[in-house]
């Protein structure tokens, strides 16, 4: 799951140390338009349905918050 995360997240911001950044929305890494794109790819890329209260910034601050919150929805789907 990781190496699929870290794939994403590179792809998207190519820039961006995903692996040390800790503060992605805090510190306007990512805006609103990565936002909405890492969402589409991310609920196809794990088969998850991030739902508008999963939208917060402390699920997108860093790739382990980000990996975190699939799993949830992963075991929710279960």
């Amino acid at each position: 799951m990781r190496e699929k995360l870290m794939g994403i997240l590179s792809d998207l911001r190519p820039d961006v140390d995903f692996e040390n950044e800790k503060s992605l929305i805090d510190d306007n890494v990512l805006e609103s338009f990565d936002i909405i794109d890492l969402v589409s790819r991310l609920n196809d890329a794990f088969d998850i349905e991030i739902s508008p209260r999963d939208l917060v910034a402390e699920n997108f601050n860093s790739a382990d918050a980000m990996e975190a919150m699939i799993k949830k929805l992963q075991e929710e789907d279960d």
